[in-house]
């Protein structure tokens, strides 16, 4: 099982906490470090010093670490508009090395799109930009070097585009489509996606989903092997009772609650139940949600008791 590291610095962190956890957990040997796309935060927390762009933080996270992957749960399709949206991501490939990942999603929070002047438009008018969008990004990254794309579509009028720029990972990086809907979103991570992401769903849940991209997969012809699969859980380590609940503490949950929604316990309790989301739904990594950025001893037992281990 591949474990990374999944932030939500719209809770309160500025781009120094982020580097120094992205660092940190460079050091410990994940493979990725990924965060939110989102401008406001959540629940009781005020959010402070105030949001900080996604994209904008993993070019410079690109400058400033070396080996760590790079990426988002998710950016949503109603935040930027295709063309921006592919020169920036295949900009901080380049800037990374070829290290980064793109995952694209509908977008739900209404109020951060109240609060930030954002249009939010239906759910199903989501979801056709969101497909809209794949296509164009995909399309484009695959185009040769002096051919151009366009594209008519409902959203997006694209004509004669160059483009450009190419990211350095052929034919382009790798695309996670995340969420739990049953029918639209194994579809359209079967036809665009290098990976289906389900998060904070119970394994009965990922199992079902499992299904349903596979049959999503077999209708197009491809082969449902290809198709990478996770989820993303918040994870609560403690080398005993006590260090769980005072992490537990630390981010507003209750130890037992977590058990059961996420990631929570001993090292050995945390890989019985990596164990059964392995075998009963095939997953084959998961994105920690780490929500204590201060905690980097946190890291340091998960890549050490429980990394290791699966």
């Amino acid at each position: 099982m591949d474990l990374r590291i999944f932030t939500e610095p719209q809770q309160g962190a500025a781009y120094d906490d982020l580097l120094r956890v992205a660092r940190a957990s460079e050091d410990a040997g994940f493979d990725a470090f990924f965060r939110s796309d989102h401008y406001l935060a959540m629940g009781d927390a005020n959010g402070l010093p105030g949001p900080t762009d996604a994209w904008v933080t993993l070019a410079g996270l690109a400058r400033e670490t070396s080996t760590i992957r790079l990426g988002t749960l998710m950016t949503a399709a109603t935040f930027r508009l295709p063309g921006p949206l592919g020169v920036m991501v295949a900009q901080v490939d380049q800037m990374s090395g070829g290290r980064v990942e793109l995952g694209l999603g509908t977008g739900w929070y209404e109020a951060e799109h109240r609060a930030y002047g954002i249009p939010f438009p239906p759910l199903a008018q989501r979801f056709s930009m969101l497909a809209e969008q794949l296509e164009i990004l995909t399309g484009s990254w695959r185009t040769p070097v002096g051919v151009t794309y366009s594209h008519e579509g409902e959203h997006y009028r694209f004509s004669e585009s160059p483009g450009l720029p190419k990211p350095i990972q052929t034919p382009h990086p790798p695309i996670v489509v995340g969420g739990n809907g049953p029918r639209r979103t194994p579809a359209l991570a079967a036809a665009y996606g290098t990976e289906f992401n389900m998060p904070f769903a119970g394994v009965d849940d990922l199992a079902a989903g499992r299904e349903r991209a596979d049959d999503a997969c077999r209708a197009l012809g491809r082969d449902p092997a290809t198709l990478g699969r996770s989820t993303a859980q918040v994870v609560c380590a403690g080398r005993d009772e006590a260090e769980v609940a005072r992490r537990a503490d630390a981010i507003g949950r209750d130890p037992g609650e977590l058990r059961k929604s996420g990631l929570a316990g001993t090292p050995a309790e945390i890989v019985d139940k990596i164990g059964t989301f392995a075998a009963r739904a095939g997953l084959q990594r998961i994105y920690l949600q780490v929500l204590d950025l201060s905690d980097l001893d946190h890291l340091d037992l998960v890549a050490s008791e429980i990394a290791r281990q699966v």
